[in-house]
């Protein structure tokens, strides 16, 4: 099973004030570096794209994204994709990244969005899915605003529904945050937290899709989710499912 992970990283630039004097540092990140390390551990192949590289390496052709069995999109907005430097800052005109990965799933490829701040719609609505070809891929409906469920107490999900997936997942660890949507109508929701889904999948032209409400990484990802037995099988449960 081969993977294109995209998203799952940033850069925090900080000001250091320290009475009269300041300095500033900048620090870099990636969030899925626990996830991809499973996965890799467990037989998949994963090829990772960074958020930063999306804009300049984003594959520009419906050919090389046929190589992978399925797409992860976690934590990176739609502006990313849509705003490449080339367009943005020559004017070219170049393909649609998420046009793009729409025609992969309907030619039969699997397409997997992970929740967090940047994904489904995010934080003030930044991530705007909701407003990008992707809606009508996604298994689910999105809000039309800022669509994050802050619990910082913990709130732990329940299976609703026998599937590959889900089975023997019965006690779930506590999250401590998700993005709110529905299911759509033809769509099947496997666990939900509180009322609303978690795990959601269906199906788009010949592909598979599935939408994961929370995070895989913290800070909605708890340390106990991470140390969780069923973590890594959850995870390669859902690629298995989506897959080509």
């Amino acid at each position: 099973m081969k993977v294109l992970f995209i998203g799952e990283s940033w850069t925090v630039h900080m000001i250091h004030a320290k009475g009269y004097d300041t300095f500033e540092s900048t620090k870099y990140e990636e969030g899925a570096t626990f996830l991809l390390d499973c996965l890799k551990e467990n037989g998949v192949e994963i090829d990772y794209m960074p958020s930063h590289e999306v804009q300049v390496r984003f594959p520009n052709s419906l050919e090389v994204l046929e190589q992978y069995d399925s797409i992860v999109i976690s934590d990176i907005g739609s502006n990313t994709f849509l705003l490449q430097n080339k367009t943005f800052y020559q004017m070219e005109r170049i393909p649609n990244a998420l046009e793009l990965i729409r025609q992969y799933v309907e030619n039969g490829g699997g397409l997997l969005m992970i929740g967090g701040y940047l994904s489904f719609m995010g934080i003030e609505g930044k991530a705007n899915y909701k407003n990008t070809v992707l809606a009508d891929v996604l298994p689910i409906v999105m809000l039309d605003r800022d669509d994050r469920v802050e619990k910082p107490e913990g709130v732990s999900p329940e299976t609703i529904a026998e599937h590959e997936i889900t089975k023997g997942l019965e006690k779930w660890p506590p999250f401590l945050g998700y993005n709110r949507f529905t299911a759509k109508e033809d769509a099947t929701t496997l666990v939900k937290i509180e009322e609303d889904p978690l795990l959601v999948v269906g199906e788009y032209g010949k592909g598979k899709t599935a939408a994961f409400a929370s995070d895989c990484a913290p800070h909605w990802g708890s340390i106990e989710f991470l140390q969780w037995d069923q973590y890594t099988q959850l995870w390669k449960r859902i690629l298995e499912q989506i897959k080509r």
